[in-house]
């Protein structure tokens, strides 16, 4: 049994305990609810009974009496349910994990829905982004941000070789943690409001920012409290009379100015119960992430050093929202909030203390979420690595002795039982490798596992490969080309301007080299100027700064190694055996020797000719 397999027998037991003990506590909830009922009609009905025959004192103290019982058991229930609700989470977390150990794409959390990208230089022909991608295999986030985050990295253009290594170290740390992944990851969907959709942190963070300051209330709050003092010191003369006009007349004075800054300041007072409610979504995640014990993980607690720090923890600023907005609920009782205003600032001076807790936020808000984005990426690829544990973390080297060495090198969007590993390397500079081959044979799936496992690397994953060394390089491809009816482009057009912007791309000095992933050159044309075409094309690649693979039918390609020392050629075989295609998927040397077009039209009952 492989290691993967291991823990995924450990991940189906896990899950089966997890439904066993959510059944126990289903069948408890029941129950309550019926006790409840029981309780409540049987208080009900003794109440009505006294209230009938001993009167109303006693059927106070009766009612109040079955009151005990009837919301200890509403307690009891609701307690239950949040525990329900929990273990719920947790067995769709480990069921999760078994579907992308598994890649049982019903159960994997859809992929948010992005527009094609077809300006990027790889992200549409290696099915990173989108339904049955790679970084909706990995995504794991809570949050819209760590999401896009994870996204990013994917994308990312041009690789930074420190970024990746310390990535690389915080990722091999939180793939021992699966404890803390899983219950951060508890934490942060117990408190999203949708089910199933992603926490949009942005919008917080856009009303922050849209925000305008207020008025300065600190000399205005000064006169209010001064004239609050004076209307206090002559009520308690008021009953001399010599007193009574004076004190009319500040209190109207005090009343002018308070209601005239009541109206410029009301709708902050509504805003502040949204600005409330999106920390309380927070506030559990941060919560944990605050006393978690980051001791034996030094890259880690820098990481969560926002979350541990000094003043700027996310508890203290969650309890002065909290009381600044418990404050400002009076208005919700309109006769106390009256009279309490009518002697004290009490709305202007909450106003600024909520107006400075929103500066403060505005300050320290952003550097918490960037924190908490930048975590729920790095656990995607943990989990990956987890869940993964044959997967290897590759060797970004700088210097140019090996240029790309991979062994073993599959694919992870292909299931364990199908996918073949093959070796591949790339020594020099200006070498390109050609894959020849039958239809069907592989060509394709291993221009995109080069692909996706380069994108993994430099997102700072671990990758399919038995061993992985890899300078840095910009990923080109060419690999799935869409014409536009829209646009007026033809597909050979289209063809034409993403195989110039790779060459433009190559011509690149001031940016690294330029791998670049091609699957057949110019086949939007006949065949004659197809081949010419695809000989001046290679010869240019050869002559550019990068190195890359390109796969082709025209076997007459195959001849340009005879005169470019850089071109490799490589191929994939097929076979014939009792009327079936047969492909072993594995790279060799040297051109492909065979063809199948014709096999198979012939399989497949088409009138062939010699």
């Amino acid at each position: 049994m492989t290691r993967k397999q291991t823990r995924q027998k450990v991940l189906e037991n896990q899950a089966r305990r997890l439904r066993q003990q959510l059944a126990v506590l289903r069948r408890r909830s029941d129950r309550l609810v019926r006790w409840r009922l029981l309780l409540f009609m049987a208080g009900l009905a003794g109440s009505g009974v006294t209230l009938l025959t001993a009167g109303v004192w006693w059927w106070g103290v009766v009612s109040v009496v079955a009151a005990g019982p009837f919301f200890t058991a509403v307690y009891a229930h609701h307690q239950l349910e949040k525990g329900i609700r929990r273990y719920e989470i947790w067995l769709s977390i480990k069921e999760t994990h078994l579907a992308r150990m598994t890649l049982d794409w019903a159960r994997i959390p859809a992929a948010e829905p992005v527009p094609p990208r077809l300006e990027h230089p790889f992200a549409l022909d290696l099915d990173l982004i989108g339904d049955r991608s790679l970084h909706q295999l990995l995504d794991t986030a809570v949050s819209l941000g760590g999401s896009h985050r994870l996204r990013d990295w994917l994308l990312a253009e041009q690789p930074d070789q420190a970024y990746l290594i310390k990535r690389q170290a915080l990722v091999q740390e939180l793939a021992r943690l699966t404890l803390f992944r899983d219950k951060l990851r508890l934490n942060a969907t117990l408190v999203a409001r949708n089910d199933g959709e992603k926490w949009p942190g942005h919008r917080l963070l856009d009303w922050l920012a849209a925000q305008m300051d207020l008025p300065a209330l600190r000399p205005i709050l000064l006169v209010l409290i001064l004239l609050a003092a004076v209307n206090i010191t002559m009520l308690l003369l008021v009953t001399d009379n010599r007193w009574f006009p004076w004190w009319a007349a500040t209190w109207l004075l005090y009343g002018a100015i308070s209601v005239w800054q009541l109206r410029r300041i009301g709708p902050m007072f509504e805003e502040a119960f949204f600005l409330r409610d999106g920390l309380e979504q927070l506030g559990a995640v941060f919560d944990f992430l605050e006393r978690y014990r980051y001791g034996r993980f030094p890259h880690l607690q820098a990481l969560c050093k926002p979350f541990t720090g000094g003043g700027g923890r996310p508890s203290q600023a969650l309890k002065r929202i909290g009381r600044v907005v418990a404050a400002i609920s009076l208005q919700k009782n309109p006769l106390v909030w009256f009279w309490l205003n009518a002697f004290i600032p009490w709305d202007i001076y909450f106003a600024r203390r909520l107006n400075q807790c929103k500066r403060d936020l505005q300050t320290l808000l952003p550097v918490w979420l960037d924190a908490w984005f930048e975590l729920e990426a790095l656990n995607s690829l943990a989990t990956f690595t987890h869940l993964n544990p044959d997967n290897i973390f590759p060797e970004i080297v700088s210097e140019q002795a090996v240029l790309f060495q991979a062994e073993a090198m599959g694919h992870p969007l292909i299931a364990d039982e199908t996918r073949i590993g093959n070796d591949f390397v790339i020594q020099q500079p200006g070498t390109i490798g050609l894959i020849t081959g039958s239809n069907m044979a592989g060509k394709s799936s291993f221009l995109r596992a080069i692909g996706v496992n380069l994108a993994l690397a430099y997102a700072g994953g671990p990758v399919l490969v038995r061993s992985l060394r890899v300078s840095l390089f910009r990923l080109y491809t060419s690999i799935r080309i869409t014409d536009s009816v829209t646009d007026g482009f033809s597909y050979f057009y289209a063809e034409v301007q993403r195989l110039h912007m790779l060459l433009q791309a190559l011509g690149d000095t001031n940016a690294p080299p330029l791998f670049f992933l091609i699957d057949e050159i110019f086949r939007g044309t006949n065949n004659r100027e197809r081949l010419v075409g695809s000989r001046a094309y290679i010869r240019a690649l050869a002559a550019g700064r990068g190195v890359g693979v390109i796969a082709t039918h025209d076997l007459e390609l195959a001849a340009l190694a005879d005169d470019l020392p850089g071109v490799m050629n490589y191929h994939f075989r097929d076979a014939v055996r009792n009327g079936r295609m047969i492909f072993d998927y594995q790279l060799r040397s040297g051109p492909c020797p065979t063809t199948n077009a014709l096999k198979i039209m012939r399989l497949a009952g088409l009138p062939v000719e010699y």
